[in-house]
């Protein structure tokens, strides 16, 4: 072990061992110092940022110990292109911490065992039979008609989407990146313990719900994205390499393999997308796109009746087990609800998922006022002030989620002031959108 000083800060604790490097950064280390003391490649596949490509944009501000493979300064390959942006794995305000898993217990987990009749009778139902399900083509250009009718279709797509701002584009691609990363939501749900599906064609009303869940929701990427495609307005090889990073990094929503804080993590999700998209079709029928308007209504119409689905499981657990569902309602609220595309990157911005998130804001399509307003309408459609029967914790839990919401709303007005006296406007380019720069 030895420590390494820096002009800036220091990098202490490096070792080289069974091809690893141990090493705690320090603040401000700079790329030239990092080439300087660690010539070959510095890398956590997906979940350490590209120190060397990217520490130029954004400094280092963590206090905290990574696991860092190491590959020998001989070899002359960086494979960046496996690496996630700098903000979406290192907070610059308090350090990584270890991820508790597998959280609930045994018997708990029998809990969904028993609960498997209910399911069949109470969740299954919000599933539509696919031949009764819209699909894709509904919405897009036959490419089966002749050429020149084919081509017609598109003309007239692109003629409706071409007085739609550049902004929209951008919340648009956010939208249909976050949908088309399925494959980590399907991981995420079927890694909930008591809930998975244990074989990959179980007969679990909770696997067949995973399975059918993750079905329709595939059609809303794929209709997204071809849209976008055949609109012109969008680099389409810059929005597909960031879906590729985002499946590649995964997301930790802190669900902890456990049920009770998975469904209330996706109750509130769905809730999220639901409302995200409703306001994408709105600003499109406004923007002179009724095409693009019904489309986006109809994809809200699916996560409305999937969030229906998980918000009802969350009601029978705190049935069933008020103090255990009403403490992972303030668990996963005392930890705030992580957006699901967090670890958003294209190759180029390492703050995308904050800008894109900014332009959301200023669009008016996901806000901060949304997040409390998905609260308020959970703790109302739960009844969560008139659960009774709550032990000392789940009665502290209670009284935290129920207050909440309000607390939420003066904090970010007091932001807001905060950002509106201290920041100037500025711009940023979007590789989404051709690099053009957009004003946050």
């Amino acid at each position: 072990m030895r420590n390494i000083p820096m002009n800036n800060g220091i990098c202490e604790n490096y070792e080289q061992k069974q091809g690893l490097i141990l090493v705690i950064f320090f603040t401000n280390i700079s790329p030239t110092e990092c080439n300087t003391h660690f010539p070959s490649k510095i890398q956590h596949m997906y979940t350490v940022s590209p120190i060397t490509k990217t520490m130029h944009t954004r400094t280092c501000q963590l206090i905290t110990r990574q696991i860092l493979p190491f590959q020998r300064a001989s070899t002359p390959h960086r494979h960046h292109h496996l690496l996630p942006p700098p903000s979406a794995s290192v907070s610059a305000t308090a350090p990584l911490k270890a991820r508790k898993t597998h959280s609930l217990p045994a018997e708990k987990q029998e809990i969904f065992k028993l609960m498997e009749p209910w399911a069949s009778e109470w969740v299954l139902p919000l599933l539509k039979p696919v031949d009764q399900c819209w699909q894709p083509q509904t919405f897009l250009p036959d490419s089966s008609l002749p050429f020149e009718e084919f081509s017609d279709q598109v003309k007239a797509l692109r003629e409706r989407t071409k007085e739609l701002a550049d902004e929209y584009f951008v919340v648009l691609v956010g939208d249909m990146v976050t949908e088309d990363a399925l494959p980590t939501y399907q991981t995420m749900i079927n890694n909930l313990d008591g809930v998975k599906d244990d074989c990959g064609t179980s007969p679990s009303p909770w696997a067949v719900w995973t399975r059918a869940w993750t079905a329709e929701e595939n059609r809303h990427g794929d209709l997204l994205r071809t849209y976008l495609y055949l609109s012109g307005r969008v680099d389409m090889a810059k929005v597909e390499k960031t879906v590729h990073y985002l499946i590649g990094a995964g997301m930790d929503p802190g669900t902890e393999n456990n049920p009770y804080l998975g469904f209330v993590y996706t109750s509130f999700q769905e809730r999220a997308t639901f409302v995200a998209h409703g306001n994408t079709a709105r600003l499109a029928k406004e923007g002179g796109d009724p095409v693009l308007a019904r489309l986006c209504g109809t994809i809200a119409a699916d996560e409305k009746r999937h969030e229906n689905a998980y918000s009802r499981i969350v009601e029978k657990l705190l049935e069933v087990d008020p103090t255990g569902a009403m403490m992972a309602i303030g668990d996963m609220m005392e930890k705030k609800i992580t957006m699901p595309a967090h670890l958003m990157y294209d190759g180029e911005d390492p703050r995308l998922f904050e800008h894109y998130s900014a332009v959301a804001q200023r669009m008016g399509v996901y806000t901060a006022d949304d997040y409390a307003d998905i609260l308020e309408f959970l703790v109302g459609r739960w009844r969560l002030e008139k659960i009774e029967g709550l032990t000392g914790e789940g009665k502290r839990a209670q009284d935290y989620v129920c207050a909440l919401a309000p607390r939420i709303r003066k904090l970010q007005e007091r932001a807001d002031e905060r950002a509106r006296k201290m920041k100037k406007p500025h711009s940023v380019k979007f590789s989404w959108i051709f690099n053009k720069e957009l004003v946050l």
